[in-house]
């Protein structure tokens, strides 16, 4: 591994999401992922980046979304930064539990978790959510 990166910024639209999830998994096969890693990443970045948009800037157009692909020691690094109120992530019901299994909300934090092999959510000191990710490879 080495000292890669890559910054994506895409605007609050629900179209821009399949571009940074397009450049996130074109760096990941440069980083010699397998196919199911691949999907994972594909996965977890697609919703990262749809909850910034949707949940995080409220399709607020004028407010961006940053996603930032590094290649770390552990494999890729990836953080989605939007620039809403922030929330905290233990306030999100469960999704497999039974009275919540009908809802539409909180799934995509369980297929995030899923698919890569660390997540973090923090409040960002400047204002809005930023989500860590990192698939090993």
């Amino acid at each position: 591994m080495g000292e890669k990166r890559e910054q994506i910024t895409i605007s609050s639209r629900i179209e821009a999401i399949d571009e940074a999830v397009t450049k996130a998994v074109t760096y990941a096969k440069g980083l010699g992922f397998s196919d199911d890693a691949i999907f994972g990443i594909d996965m977890a970045v697609r919703e990262a980046v749809a909850n910034a948009v949707k949940h995080g800037n409220g399709l607020d157009e004028s407010k961006s979304v940053e996603i930032t692909l590094a290649d770390i020691v552990e494999g890729l690094e990836i953080t989605v930064r939007d620039y809403g109120r922030g929330f905290n992530v233990e306030d999100v019901p469960d999704p497999t539990n039974p009275e919540n299994l009908l809802k539409e909300n909180g799934r995509g934090i369980l297929f995030m978790q899923n698919f890569v092999t660390t997540v973090e959510w923090h409040n960002h000191p400047e204002g809005g959510m930023l989500v860590r990710m990192v698939k090993e490879l």
